[in-house]
């Protein structure tokens, strides 16, 4: 079946007029492009249909671009909550300006959009190489973070005022439409502007992205809490370690983490719905054939089965009720009813995953991720997000970025790795 909505090109503020100032590197060519799709199969219907299959822009530096690097300033944004390798990322954007572009001028906007208000008093930060040159030890975010809205005109009219010809926005699903907001309104008014996303989720959920950075570091440190569950109810009878994990809408960190040490017996994310009796009974059949269980559970399953919370966040995601305590409370209450004695131990390591620094991995990536958004800026490019894809990097239009979650297939792979790992029933 051809999708017709795979719309991969890319807006840019105009011609390029000035050659790059780059001395070392492979300059890319505009028209080089990574297909979308990966298999024959997918690709046979746009060949029978005399279509060309999707790609993606190819992300990297061009040996012409759009910007004179002397004669504007650039800023950076980081919203919405803290991931591993933030100041990552504001380190290599800061240094690849620097030393790739000659750009002299970066500002740093604190406490997320709110600094792209003037009235709110926020005073942007000026970045340097010796400024940012040890933040990626950090965790967190140099800059600081905030959630929801904020007027696209008022943050045009402020980026109007000082210069500055691209803003780099750090962030998830959020601060992307944020960042289109602000696309939209500069072109509104005829303002030469290039908005660059650069994506931002721990739970790496963001579509035609192949993988996000912090994502790696999170499977790593959960790894961690899953080794001290297992730990626990392996050296008790009827011992069972019960891990609450990141993951609203998207069970990544959960499902990958369960795949590492194949030590969870009970992987539940938001995807794949489950019934209490369901699994309460293959938790209470685990037990008696092994003697011990470990469970790992994304925040965002079960939620059909708890109270709804009520009310969004700034950030108008819904609010969440904890399936970590309710899960831990029921599982007490079941086989206290039952007579059987156990010993659970619930981890909520969520606050202490996402504020690590990033791995090594992820450092590189961020590199990356960085760099690329740079040269995506500095080419005039804008409207977008920089991605990863069969593992290239690429350019994706934000509205194709933020139009649904990415999410796990539940006939997917990746989930009946899960299931081949866990032993859980595929319904429960």
């Amino acid at each position: 079946m051809i999708d017709r909505g795979l719309d991969f090109r890319i807006e840019r503020l105009g011609e390029c007029r000035f050659p790059s100032p780059m001395r070392h590197g492979r300059f890319t060519g505009d028209g080089e492009r990574i297909m979308f799709h990966s298999s024959f199969d997918e690709i046979k219907p746009y060949l029978a249909a005399g279509e060309e299959p999707p790609a993606l822009e190819l992300a990297g530096p061009r040996e012409r671009i759009f910007f004179d690097p002397a004669a504007i300033a650039c800023g950076i944004v980081t919203c919405g909550g803290l991931c591993p390798g933030i100041n990552d990322v504001i380190r290599a954007v800061t240094l690849s300006l620097h030393h790739h572009y000659g750009v002299k001028k970066v500002y740093g906007f604190r406490y997320g959009y709110e600094g792209l208000v003037k009235r709110h008093g926020h005073v942007p930060l000026l970045l340097s190489p010796e400024t940012v040159n040890h933040i990626g030890e950090l965790g967190g975010t140099i800059l600081a973070s905030s959630r929801g809205p904020q007027e696209p005109a008022e943050m045009a009219d402020y980026l109007e005022e000082l210069d500055i010809g691209i803003l780099f926005a750090i962030g998830g699903d959020g601060t992307l439409k944020g960042a289109r907001a602000i696309a939209l309104e500069a072109a509104r008014q005829g303002r030469a502007i290039s908005v660059i996303g650069i994506p931002k989720t721990i739970d790496n959920d963001i579509s035609f992205i192949q993988m996000t950075f912090g994502f790696e570091t999170a499977v790593a440190e959960a790894r961690r809490a899953i080794y001290a569950a297992h730990t626990e109810a392996d050296g008790a009878r009827n011992g069972i370690g019960l891990v609450k994990l990141m993951g609203r809408d998207s069970g990544f960190i959960a499902a990958f983490s369960t795949l590492v040490g194949s030590q969870v017996n009970f992987c539940l994310v938001p995807e794949v719905p489950f019934t209490l009796a369901g699994f309460l009974a293959s938790l209470k059949e685990r037990l008696a054939a092994r003697g011990h269980a470990v469970i790992a559970v994304a925040e965002g399953a079960g939620q059909d089965l708890l109270a709804a919370t009520g009310g969004r966040d700034a950030s108008g995601n819904v609010k969440l009720a904890d399936i970590g305590t309710f899960l831990r409370d029921v599982i007490k209450e079941h086989f206290a009813g039952c007579g059987m004695e156990i010993s659970l131990k619930y981890i909520d390591p969520s606050y202490i995953i996402r504020s690590q620094p990033a791995n090594p991995h992820d450092s590189a990536l961020c590199l990356l991720l960085g760099h690329n958004a740079v040269h995506a800026g500095m080419a005039g490019r804008t409207n977008m997000v920089v991605g990863f894809w069969n593992h290239q990097f690429t350019h994706v239009p934000i509205t194709l970025a933020t139009r649904e979650r990415k999410k796990i297939d539940p006939e997917g792979r990746l989930w009946s790795s899960v299931l081949a790992s866990t032993g859980q029933p595929r319904e429960m």
